[in-house]
This record gives C-alpha cells, sequence and structure tokens, in this order.
C-alpha cells in the first residue's frame, strides 16, 4: 500500500510540475490583458486543473464503474484531452528556458572580457526575456489535439468504416473460393452510452453478407454486465457459418477490484455464457472446421497471449492438440504481438491470423501512403494487413473505443476479407 501511495503522490507532482510550467505560458501570453481577464485565465486554468486532481483521487478511493455512465466518460474523456496538449506546452516553455539559460551564460562569459557596463544592461534586458514567439507557438501547437480531440470525440466515436480487401491463396480449397469474412474487434460495450450505434454496426455487418463473423476479443471493458444490455443488439443473423469468438485482455476482469478471486473466475464464467446468448462459437484454445462441399479451412481461436506486458492465459498447444491442419488455417488471436511472439516461428501452418487489441491508439493519421500513429512505437503491427514468411496478420482497428470516448484519425472498423484461390499457370 505505501508503494502505491508513493506511486501516487510522485503522479501528482509530475502533474503539478506539468500544471506550474504550462501555466507560465497562459500567464505570459495573457500579461497585456486587463486585470479582470487575467483573473478569469487564472480561476478557470486552476478550477480545471484541480477539478482533475480531483477526479484522479476518486477514481482512486471510489469504484468509479459505478458512476453514472456520461459523468464517467466525459470526466475520463477531459483528462486525456488536457494531458497531451499541457505537456506539448511545456515542452515549448522549456525550450524557451533553454534559450534563456544560454543567452544568461553567454553575458557572463561577454562580461569576462570586461564589455561596457551600459551595452550589458542593455542586452540582459532584450535576452532574458521571454520568447513571444516561442510561446504563442506552444499555444498554437499545443491547441491541435485539444482541438482535434474535442472533434475526434463529437464526431468519430460512431463512424464506423468498413475496410474491404481481397486475400490471394495458392492453396484454398475450390469450394472456398470469394469466401467472406468479417472481422469485428474491441466492441468495449462498457463504453457505449446507448445502444443505437451498435445497432448501426450489426446493421452494416449483415449487409456485407458474410460467410463467418470472426469477434477477436474485448467484448466488455472491466466485467460482464457491461454486456447485459446489448446481447439483443448484438445477434449478427446473416453469416452463413456462423460467429466465432474469442476473449481478449479485458474480458477476463484484470481492470476490476474484486472482492476474491472466486468472483472474478464466476465474472468470466458469465462472460463466456453471454457469448452463448449471442449465438457465436467461443473458441477458448480449440480449434474448429468450416466445411463446404467436402473441402474444410480450419480456425483456431485462442484465449488472450501478449507479448508486451498483458496477462496471457491461451495455449496454442492446446489449441492445436489433435489438429488434422486443413489446406488453410486461420487464428484468432486478440493481441498481434503473439503473432512474432509464437506464431511466425512455430507454427507454418497458420496462413492468416486475425487480431485486434491496439484500437490503432485511436489517434492518428491514414492517408494514401501514409500511416502513423503513437501505437507503432509499442506494437509494430498495429493495424491493417501485414505479411512475412508467407503467413499473414490483420489488424482490426476496433469497433469500440476504451478511455477516450472518440476517435481521431483512426476510424472504428468493420473488416471485409474476401478469400481468393491463386491461379497457378
Amino acid at each position: 500500500m505505501l508503494y502505491i501511495n508513493a506511486r501516487i503522490v510522485i503522479f501528482f507532482i509530475i502533474l503539478l510540475l506539468i500544471d506550474l510550467y504550462a501555466f507560465q505560458a497562459f500567464r505570459f501570453a495573457s500579461r497585456h490583458y486587463s486585470r479582470t481577464a487575467i483573473r478569469w485565465i487564472q480561476i478557470i486554468y486552476w478550477f480545471v486543473s484541480f477539478f482533475c486532481y480531483g477526479l484522479i483521487i476518486l477514481t482512486r478511493f471510489t469504484d468509479w464503474h459505478s458512476w453514472n455512465i456520461y459523468i464517467r466518460t466525459y470526466s475520463i474523456a477531459l483528462l486525456i484531452i488536457l494531458i497531451p496538449s499541457k505537456i506539448i506546452l511545456v515542452l515549448f516553455v522549456l525550450f524557451d528556458d533553454l534559450v534563456r539559460f544560454l543567452r544568461w551564460l553567454l553575458i557572463k562569459i561577454s562580461s569576462w572580457f570586461k564589455q561596457p557596463e551600459s551595452i550589458e544592461t542593455i542586452h540582459k534586458v532584450k535576452t532574458l526575456s521571454r520568447s513571444d514567439f516561442i510561446i504563442k507557438t506552444g499555444l498554437l501547437i499545443g491547441s491541435i489535439p485539444f482541438f482535434s480531440l474535442i472533434y475526434g470525440m463529437a464526431f468519430n466515436p460512431y463512424n464506423y468504416k468498413v475496410r474491404k480487401l481481397r486475400l490471394i491463396l495458392s492453396d484454398l480449397p475450390v469450394s472456398f473460393d470469394g469466401f467472406k469474412i468479417v472481422q469485428v474487434s474491441d466492441i468495449h460495450t462498457g463504453s457505449f452510452l446507448s445502444t443505437e450505434p451498435l445497432t448501426r454496426a450489426v446493421n452494416l455487418i449483415n449487409e456485407q453478407k458474410p460467410d463467418v463473423v470472426f469477434f477477436t476479443g474485448d467484448l466488455v471493458n472491466s466485467y460482464h454486465k457491461e454486456a447485459l444490455s446489448y446481447i439483443d443488439t448484438l445477434k449478427i443473423n446473416q453469416a452463413k457459418s456462423g460467429v466465432m469468438s474469442i476473449f481478449g485482455n479485458h474480458d477476463y476482469g484484470d481492470y476490476y477490484k474484486w472482492d476474491n478471486l472466486e468472483a472474478k473466475e464466476n465474472d468470466i464464467q458469465e462472460l463466456k455464457k453471454i457469448h452463448g446468448q449471442l449465438g457465436w462459437k467461443l473458441l477458448w484454445d480449440e480449434h474448429h472446421h468450416i466445411e463446404q462441399n467436402g473441402e474444410k479451412i480450419t480456425v483456431i481461436g485462442v484465449q488472450n497471449i501478449s507479448g508486451h506486458g498483458f496477462t496471457s492465459y491461451g495455449s496454442m498447444e492446446r489449441a492445436t492438440k489433435n489438429i488434422n491442419y486443413s489446406p488453410v488455417n486461420i487464428l484468432l488471436s486478440h493481441d498481434p504481438s503473439h503473432w512474432r511472439k509464437e506464431v511466425i516461428s512455430k507454427y507454418p501452418n497458420i496462413n492468416l491470423t486475425l487480431s485486434g487489441h491496439t484500437h490503432g491508439m485511436q489517434f492518428g493519421v491514414e492517408i494514401p501512403g501514409f500511416k502513423w500513429s503513437p501505437i507503432q512505437y509499442i506494437n509494430k503491427e498495429w493495424a491493417g494487413m501485414n505479411l512475412e514468411k508467407n503467413q499473414y496478420l490483420y489488424v482490426n482497428r476496433g469497433l469500440g473505443f476504451i478511455g477516450y470516448p472518440g476517435r481521431v484519425g483512426i476510424l472504428p472498423e468493420i473488416t471485409v476479407i474476401e478469400l481468393k484461390k491463386k491461379e497457378i499457370f
């Protein structure tokens, strides 16, 4: 407990230092305003800052899952919107301080050569005041994530994008030529404010007329009750071969404070039942064959296996026990880091791995020929199709959201993959 409290104290000290430094920019930029305007800027700045501190304290000492969902969603959004902007602003203030320090150092050095006192005094005045250009540039650039995140929250949380692609496989059985897969991932029902957005998403899925739907984990944020209101909404009825699903890291109750391990295990079992109530076939470290006209492809589903600090529960050994590999084999694995950790090196029979997890960090840039998100510094494969050693990995950008209730540049995704047989002449 002492260690946890020490971390909280350090965290608040860092936040306070960020606020103090960012405040210097606001104070300098508003120095020519009226006294009333300056007073209101200071009051609003520190009121918002201390409100955020209070929210953080409340999340530590209350069950924030029980808060009103609107208060919970938008209070977290406030933190996420403000902190990046303040950090950017602080970097500019620090840079300005560095410039001022270097100028002061030059003055001290020049004084050793006994420059005239009057020239030195004028030099000090001109060089040691803050740079209006640097501070205003910091405010301008710091406002970019601020307004971008507000825009993404207002317009993009449910701006679903259907991404269609063809995957050509030479070993694909003839009966599966044109077989249409729809992948959905990271629904995070605990973040939705109503059923309407998910109704639209399911309608979009059904409109694709899929042969099969694969759900690659994170149905909830913290516990199974979050999904109860969406059982009827999430029933997908147009997939000829049904819906197959797996668990993601959020589906094990690891982010909720349980009274005991038994309660946590009971929650997992309840969530497994919900998959059944949805009509989804949950693959719990197991495999399943899809057959058409006497030919088959194999689907392997594992519990969460991570290569980046998240708890791993799954076992490829269990999932492939007594398996008879098909000409084409598809793996459902929530965390894309599992692909490099184990799949490529140990399971060459797997042609395609479908993952989610990253959300593309819900923030980035995707334009033709260029794709960037901060998540790429953590996950090498974070969105879209990847290929290595004749094995494919597709990372879905997620249907829902968590934490920040929006999307900037990385839109929520429904993936349609059409399997095509490569003609060999």
